[in-house]
């Protein structure tokens, strides 16, 4: 009887100290997961560095899969901006993330004075997001300085300005304006719709 009492005592203790084990591992596993999360929110800049590592490997990507041109006058070729400009993204991200490791932390803006508690007014963002799609719509149709006046005219109105024949005159004349020196002076050919037989 004390031999089966004394195994039985031995069986029980291994089975203790195997669910002990296994029991300290999960723990330890949840602690190291539970020091992980604040740890991530304290280096919360590392997402901008992983985000500018994923673009300049994109961009060097494109630049190492598109077709190559020979052209004698030009030595360098079309790709060598976007293959210095990978190559700069990447140098950005290496240096970021050195910088968060070594505690380094963007500093807050001083001068917001904004509410987080206050939601978004969605009123203004859908009137605003309506006079964009209207100005899309526009542009092929009556050309850019009808297109450009609904636009600057209908973003004032957004944004609470009701004073109309004022802001109409006003955006009609900055939308004139951008036509005439982006058509005329630089060259970019916008639509002028039915202003063009009468200039």
């Amino acid at each position: 009887m004390s031999e089966l009492a004394s195994e039985s005592t031995a069986q029980r203790e291994s089975t203790g100290e195997s669910t002990g084990e296994s029991t300290g591992e999960s723990t330890g596993e949840s602690t190291a997961r539970r020091a992980f999360v604040p740890w991530l929110r304290e280096h919360s800049e590392l997402g901008v560095s992983a985000l500018l590592l994923a673009t300049g490997v994109l961009v060097l990507a494109d630049v190492l899969t598109a077709p190559r041109s020979g052209n004698a006058s030009d030595p360098l070729g079309p790709n060598a901006v976007p293959f210095l400009l990978g190559g700069l993204l990447l140098l950005l991200a290496v240096l970021l993330t050195l910088d968060v490791l070594r505690g380094g932390h963007g500093e807050a803006e001083a001068g917001e004075d904004i509410d987080l508690a206050v939601p978004a007014d969605k009123r203004t963002v859908l009137i605003l997001a309506g006079v964009i799609v209207a100005t899309a719509a526009l542009i092929p149709l009556l050309g850019w300085p009808i297109a450009g006046t609904v636009l600057f005219w209908g973003a004032t109105y957004a944004l609470g300005s009701r004073a109309f024949p004022r802001d109409l005159l006003i955006a009609a004349g900055v939308s004139l304006a951008t036509w005439l020196v982006f058509d005329a002076l630089l060259g970019v050919d916008l639509p002028g719709g039915p202003l063009m037989g009468l200039i």
